[in-house]
Formats: structure tokens, sequence, C-alpha cells
């Protein structure tokens, strides 16, 4: 192969790459992968290959850096594992090794992640190695050889980058792409940013603090926490970060964003955290945290309980078992469990669990009874990948102020008196809805400030939701039916006494039409 023409950091030549073109560029790349393989499978190839080059540009700069600084040749520093304190890349790895390649381009890939992985204590455990790009039926030499020199027109250089979280920021638009690519599938991996956003900006994580997601998929609630405090004049290392995802491919994409991101410490576990909890002490009992927050699979069919009702270790179900068929109350309880007592929580789920009867009721009643629950948000309808329901995010607080003490907040996001009022809330697409960002912040606000508006939001005593039966369908206690126009009176007397004159006039000149006609 040859690919020579590695030279450009930015479109154009420009000095430094902005994030449409690397936007743009990374989209392209699965451009050619369209026709060989599933789209759904797109992420699995393109990270991998983005993660390969990405670590090869910084090692390069590295060296040239390291080098400078010391006066010593770039190839002794090449050679020296101790010099460099960021990826060390071995030579099988080294993207001139990969590019020399003219047969064979995906065992050399697969090689070259390995090895990577073999000299990286942060990327071991088959982070890479999970991706197998030696399949010749979908992946021949040919498609592999466009895909190498596609990646090889740009530099991922820190120099090359306006920001270096320009990297973070398109891989989740990648995200985003590869989820309306892949359809009801993309729900899988990817929760839209803006509920991400929303659900971080209420949970609100601090410097300090030990956030959890039990089913991290690509890791975005987690990065976004270290964001939010980063936002806040923190770091993004001021926090750390705890993951568990069952999906290999996906684990392996969220632990590539925490590392392309520049979040190293993160510790993302593998497995079913119903079934196989990761984050547990070294007294067997399960680890604690903060802030817990998730998007666990909606209205999950098979969720392991009849495992849970014979093996639960950790007594994650005080509040009892839901239907085998639905597994939305087991997720809230295992967050919940994995709480600290100060400790403070966001999960998006769908509707049904406000007000589903039978036995989810009876996990409902005694949790608002305990005082858990501080607010339910109903999200607009077609905001998710994977279905077109509504949804709707619970905030539970085991350590309400006490002016929230016995009431929940009941947040309506559909308001047409918003939308009105100049505040958009979310946007139609063409497939689906999207919070806006004034929307997050609106309703961020009107939650934290506890703010009560006229079919928006209402603050509700636990009485009146017992007198409802125990049902949190927003709602009943959010009047969400649009105002009618009001009416003027003096107005409406006017038109109908211009009415009463035309009939009268009609009258008489039907009376004039027939006395002519001889009808009288």
């Amino acid at each position: 192969m040859s690919h020579e023409q590695e030279t450009l950091p930015g479109a154009d030549g420009d000095s430094t790459l902005d994030l449409d073109t690397l936007e743009t560029h990374l989209w392209e790349a699965a451009d050619i992968l369209r026709g060989s393989i599933d789209s759904a499978d797109y992420k699995n190839y393109i990270f991998g290959l983005l993660f390969l080059k990405r670590v090869n540009d910084r090692f390069e700069e590295e060296t040239e850096e390291i080098a400078e600084e010391h006066g010593i040749p770039e190839e002794m520093v090449e050679d020296d594992r101790d010099l460099h304190k960021e990826f060390w890349v071995p030579e099988r790895a080294r993207w001139d090794h990969i590019t020399a390649q003219e047969s064979d381009i995906g065992a050399a890939l697969n090689k070259a992640l390995e090895s990577i992985e073999d000299e990286n204590d942060e990327i071991a455990d088959r982070v890479l190695s999970s991706i197998d790009y030696n399949d010749k039926d979908r992946l021949g030499d040919q498609v592999l050889d466009k895909l190498v020199t596609h990646f090889s027109t740009h530099r991922y250089r820190n120099v090359d980058l306006e920001d270096p979280d320009i990297f973070g920021r398109a891989y989740e638009y990648l995200i985003r792409q590869f989820a309306d690519d892949a359809g009801k599938k993309g729900g899988e991996f990817y929760t839209p940013r803006e509920v991400v956003e929303l659900i971080v900006e209420c949970v609100d994580p601090e410097p300090g603090d030990r956030v959890y997601d039990p089913c991290c998929g690509s890791g975005g609630m987690l990065i976004y926490s270290a964001q939010h405090v980063a936002d806040n004049g923190g770091s993004m290392t001021d926090l750390s970060l705890y993951g568990q995802e069952r999906n290999l491919n996906t684990w392996a994409i969220g632990q590539m964003n925490m590392l392309l991101h520049e979040v190293k410490d993160a510790q993302i576990a593998k497995g079913d955290t119903i079934t196989s909890p990761q984050f547990v002490t070294q007294h067997d009992e399960l680890e604690q945290f903060d802030k817990v927050i998730a998007n666990p699979m909606w209205n999950q069919k098979e969720w392991s309980k009849n495992w849970v009702q014979d093996n639960e270790p950790y007594d994650r179900f005080p509040y009892g078992l839901p239907p085998s068929n639905r597994g939305d109350w087991a997720w809230i309880q295992l967050m919940l469990a994995s709480l600290n007592e100060n400790g403070k929580m966001g999960v998006v789920m769908d509707n049904g669990v406000l007000f589903r009867s039978r036995s989810e009721k009876k996990i409902r009643k005694p949790m608002l009874e305990d005082d858990l629950i501080e607010a339910v948000i109903a999200l607009p309808e077609n905001l998710f990948y994977n279905t077109g329901s509504p949804g709707c995010i619970l905030i539970l607080n085991k350590d309400k102020p006490e002016e929230r003490e016995g009431t929940v907040q009941f947040i309506y996001t559909e308001d047409e008196e918003l939308r009105e009022s100049g505040v958009q809330v979310y946007e139609e697409l063409s497939n689906q809805n999207r919070l806006t960002e004034e929307g997050v912040v609106h309703i961020a606000e009107t939650y934290r400030e506890r703010r009560e508006e006229p079919h928006h939001s209402r603050v509700v005593d636990l009485e009146e939701i017992e007198e409802n039966n125990w049902n949190l369908n927003v709602p009943r206690y959010v009047d969400t039916t649009e105002p009618e126009d009001p009416i003027d009176v003096s107005q409406k007397l006017d038109e109908l006494e211009t009415l009463e004159t035309e009939l009268q006039e009609t009258d008489e000149l039907l009376l004039t039409y027939l006395e002519e006609m001889n009808y009288r």
C-alpha cells in the first residue's frame, strides 16, 4: 500500500483541525464500510482504528518533545519505554508498519491492537483485541486498505487540534451518528446527549464524588459527570468514575471513550450487573457511591428474576421484585442499593414505571412512603433511538433537603405555554425529537430551584399522591391541557348584536320577496 499523503493536520493544510472537519472525516470512514458489514457494527471497527491512529500520533508527538527536551535522537526515545509518560506503542503497532502492509492487513491490525494492550495497563483486558479485523469474508484487504488510507490523511496530534477535547467531542458525534444509522440498535449504546446533560445537571456531581453507572454503555453519563465538574470550575479528574457493561463490544467502546477524553482512572467493569455486580468491597458488600446515574434497558423482558429469587447475595431488592418480563423497578432498586446514605440518583425510564399496578405498585408505594423519590420529569416523546415512547427521569435522594421532605416535584416538558413564552424545550426533527440546550437549562433550573409554573411544574404532597393510589403519572398532578384562548365578553356581545341585526334585515328582505311572488 502507499499512504504518503499523511501531511495535513487540518483541512486544506490549516494548522489546526476544526471539529466540523474532524467529524466529517470520521463519518466518511463509515462510507468505506457500507455494504461490507452491518451498520450497527461500524462503530467497532472505526473506533478501533481511530484509537490506534490517535495513540500513534500522540506517541510520535511525545517522542519529538522528549527528544528536544533532553537533546537526544528520536530513535533513542522511541526505543525507551521508560521515557514515555503516555501510551507506549511497540513497533508492530506503529502506523508506518500498518501502512506498509500489502496483504493480510486485518491480521496486522489485530496484532497491532493486541500489542498495545500488552504494553499499556490502562487498556489491558481486551479493550481493543475484542475487535476482529481479520474477517476476510466481511473485510477484505481492499476495504481495509481504503480505511487505513483514509485515516492516513489527517494527523491527530494535540498540536493539530483546536482543543484536545475536540477529539472526545468528535467521538460523541460518531456515537450519535452510529445510533442514527443503526436505528433501534443504537439505543443499546447511546443515550441522546441532551438527555444525559439534563440528568447530570439534576444529579449535580461535585468534586470528590464517586459516580457510578451500572449499565454504562459507551460511558456518556460518566463522561458528562466529569465534564459537569470541569464546567463548574473543577477538573475532569476531580471525581471517581465507575461503570459496568455486559455487552463486550460496547464495554470496549466505553473504555476507549474514557481514554480519548483523557479520563484514564475510570473503572469500567465487564458483566451483567444484576447477576454479577463487580463493585463490591473486600468484605463482600456492595460498594457505595455518592451519585448513581443510568439509562437501563426499558421493560427488560429477561432480567434474571429467577436467579435473583434463588441467589441474590446483597439484598438489593428490599421492596420486592417486579414481573419477570419487566425489569424496570429491579434496576431502580439496584441503583438505590449502591447509593450511600447521603447520595442522589437519576434514572431514565419508560413512563410505565409511574403508574403500572400490581407488583410494581407494591414497590412504588413503600419507596414513596420512605420519601425517596424527589422528582419526576416527563420527557417529550420520540427522543430515543430504540423507542418512540416519551420516557421519564426519576430523581431519588436518600438525603432530601428539609424543604423537599414529604413532597415530589412533577415536571411536564411538552408545555405549549413555555413555547409561547419563548422557551423552546425541544425541537421536532425529521426522524425524532431533540431537547434543546435552552430546554435542558430551563428544566434543570426548574428542578434545582423547585419552581412551580402552571402547566409545567408542581410540587405535590405525599398525601395527594396517596389519594391518587400512589400513581406518579405527571398529568394527574400537572394540568397538561392547553389553555383555551380568553373570551372577550363585550366583544362577543357586540358580535351577537351585529348577527341579530343581520338576521332581522334578512327576514325583512325575505318577506319582501314573498310578497312580490304573491305568497302572502
